[in-house]
């Protein structure tokens, strides 16, 4: 017998509690609404679903699956609890069979026997023994308003920290390797130097980012890759990503935590791995959904202890959750103020359910701050998150040196150098500086941003591939003869003018590095001033794993037993039509009356049917003529081809059963 037919068989034999209970567990061949147990046997043995239900099994059933599978075909429960060195009574070892009996992956045959749903093979060696569950995790009670306060700054952090690298996007080339590769290790560690944080962090960004449509991968240029050329893709901000920036820290935070549970990719382990590289399933997607859902289990009161919790989802479910895979996803959570310490934020209960998200995130994290403490030892220090306004000036006359709950940035000659070659003036970048300070201008900053105004421009580079010009005699000769300017061949044209066998670009870069400030102009002596190129793309989303058909409709749990009940009564024998009821003689006789009278009333046919059987004397009228009766009494007592055989009292007489007009009772 076929597997097929053998599961058949067995679900014949079942009870309908026995059938909801399976059909529960199988809710995909359930949704197929099957009309006979053949045809759910059949989606019982669908490939497709045979594996989601050996996913969804815990570690101690996917033991005792493993070796009964290594044991083959037909298997006795005792050679099983055998092999897994447990007595037959053991009640790990039954609860593992009635878990797998109920997913219908394995199901008595015959005296003592078991079989496997085909299509499965062993995953690995068979386990020496049935791996016990672990205890329950470890609870201890809230306290006060800890758990919200410990929630606010890492959610913060990660508003700061995305909001900093859609910036780095927009001024840097970020390289993505083609074809899927996403963003490389290398690529990954030099954004965590900038951004001035560890590699796991940056990942776990970028992958929010594009999943909430910050950033996107440009296409691929396949016509310049055909021909031949170098075509490298970047990742760069979408359309709404300006939006984004300008937005308070909550609304940012409010998409980044509906983006996060949706996300494909693997949760951010420490080990080493590429950013954005393709998923072909859900997996990750599921951990994160799994995480939040078991936090989101007990009680608000409630703080769990968190190895415990990634423990008994890695038993629960280990064909998702991998202890190291679980544990990189609550640190995400936690990073996003969805869980801390151990408990489900008021955030996260809101994203659980869906509803409230925006306001517990105002209650969250702070409003962003539009001052900066700038001090005398040339640094400016924000505490909280800086408005995007204060951001983008600090970036353009400082250098960022720690983010975290308070950002620091430090001033030098190149960073006010570098506000001075965009464009501004010293008295201009003082006045904007002054604008966002907590208190006045410190003096170091003042003599600093002055000195380098001093020097700025006293040299200019002209693209005419290239020259130096300057009208400081003592300065060109210094340049002239600066050992290490003499990898640009300067030679001299004439009075304050060296020419260069450097780009001007290269050039400019080497005057920098030897301390210098040059300035770049064309050739009529107008100034240039650099700017990047912003450039803004439609977002690509992310790929999104195949789940259940559109077309099926998930059942409820009435509605799943309403079909168990449906296919048992259907497989039910008919029963069959009960015998025809032998007609009295009083019915018989009145019906054939009834069909011999052409004249006589129902009630007068009864009338006369009943005085036949009992011999009661009845009067009729029997036509005589056109319009004419005459009237007998009569004691019927006989009935034959049409007519009634009577006694009257002149003897015995029969009487056409057509001919006869009325009866009547006499007295």
């Amino acid at each position: 017998m076929g597997r097929k037919s053998a599961l058949a068989t067995w679900l014949h034999q079942l009870d309908p509690a026995a059938l909801e209970k399976i059909l529960l567990r199988r809710q995909d061949a359930a949704e197929s609404q099957p009309h006979t147990l053949r045809r759910l046997a059949d989606e019982l043995s669908v490939v497709s679903s045979v594996r989601r239900a050996v996913d969804a099994l815990d570690q101690g059933c996917l033991d005792v699956l493993n070796t009964a599978l290594h044991l083959g075909e037909g298997m006795s429960g005792e050679a099983l609890a055998k092999a897994l060195r447990v007595p037959c009574g053991d009640a790990d070892f039954d609860r593992a069979l009635t878990g797998l009996r109920e997913a219908a992956l394995l199901w008595p045959i015959g005296e003592g026997c078991l079989r496997t749903v085909g299509g499965l093979r062993p995953i690995d060696a068979p386990p020496s023994r049935i791996t016990p569950p672990p205890p329950p995790p470890r609870r201890s009670d809230r306290v006060g308003t800890c758990v919200e306060d410990s929630a606010s700054a890492p959610a913060s952090s990660t508003v700061d920290g995305v909001t900093r690298l859609v910036e780095l996007c927009d001024g840097q080339a970020i390289a993505v390797r083609r074809y899927g590769g996403g963003i490389g290790i290398r690529e990954l560690r030099r954004m965590a130097s900038v951004l001035h944080a560890d590699e796991q962090r940056v990942r776990l960004w970028v992958e929010l980012a594009v999943h909430a449509e910050l950033l996107a991968v440009e296409e691929l240029d396949r016509r310049a890759l055909m021909s031949g050329g170098d075509v490298p893709q970047h990742l760069l901000p979408s359309t709404t990503s300006d939006e984004w920036r300008a937005a308070p820290p909550a609304r940012r935070l409010v998409d980044l935590v509906r983006a996060w549970p949706r996300m494909n990719w693997a949760p951010a382990t420490a080990k080493p791995r590429s950013a954005l590289a393709d998923q072909v399933s859900d997996l990750g997607a599921a951990v994160r959904a799994g995480v939040l859902a078991r936090f989101g289990s007990e009680p608000d009161t409630v703080v769990l202890n968190v190895a415990d919790v990634v423990a008994e989802l890695a038993w629960q479910v280990p064909a998702v959750h991998s202890a190291a895979g679980t544990a990189a996803a609550v640190v995400e959570a936690e990073a996003l103020g969805l869980v801390s310490l151990g408990c489900l934020t008021e955030l996260g209960r809101a994203l659980l359910v869906d509803e409230g998200v925006e306001e517990a995130a105002d209650r969250l994290i702070p409003p962003a701050t539009g001052v900066a403490r700038l001090q005398a030892d040339l640094t400016a220090v924000v505490s909280g998150l800086p408005t995007a306004s204060l951001s983008a000036l600090l970036d353009s006359v400082a250098d960022s040196d720690e983010r975290d709950t308070a950002s620091v940035w430090r001033f030098s000659a190149e960073s006010v150098r570098r506000a001075l070659d965009g464009g501004r003036d010293a008295d201009r970048l003082l006045a904007d500086l002054s604008e966002v300070a907590e208190n006045s201008l410190p003096q170091p900053l003042v003599y600093l941003v002055r000195d380098v105004e001093r020097r700025h421009g006293q040299v200019t580079v002209t693209p005419v591939a290239c020259c130096v010009r300057t009208a400081d005699p003592g300065l060109f000769d210094e340049i002239a003869q600066h050992r290490s300017l003499s990898c640009l061949g300067l030679v001299v044209l004439g009075p304050g003018v060296l020419a260069s066998v450097k780009s001007a670009d290269e050039t400019l870069e080497a005057l920098r590095g030897a301390g210098y400030a040059p300035t770049s102009s064309d050739v009529a002596g107008a100034p240039i001033i650099g700017r990047v190129e912003r450039r803004r793309i439609v977002p690509n989303r992310p790929k999104q794993a195949g789940g259940r058909p559109q077309w099926r409709t998930p059942l409820s749990r009435s509605d799943v037993a309403r079909l168990a009940a449906d296919l048992i009564r259907r497989e039910l024998p008919e029963s069959p039509p009960p015998p025809k009821q032998a007609e009295s003689p009083r019915i018989s006789t009145a019906r054939l009356l009834r069909d011999q009278s052409l004249f006589l009333p129902d009630a007068e046919v009864i009338l006369l049917a009943e005085a036949l059987i009992t011999r009661t004397s009845v009067e009729i009228k029997v036509a005589s003529g056109p319009r004419q009766t005459v009237e007998h009494v009569i004691t019927p007592v006989g009935h034959a081809a049409g007519n009634l055989t009577a006694t009257t009292d002149g003897g015995p007489r029969e009487f056409p059963v057509s001919h006869i007009r009325s009866v009547r009772v006499l007295g």
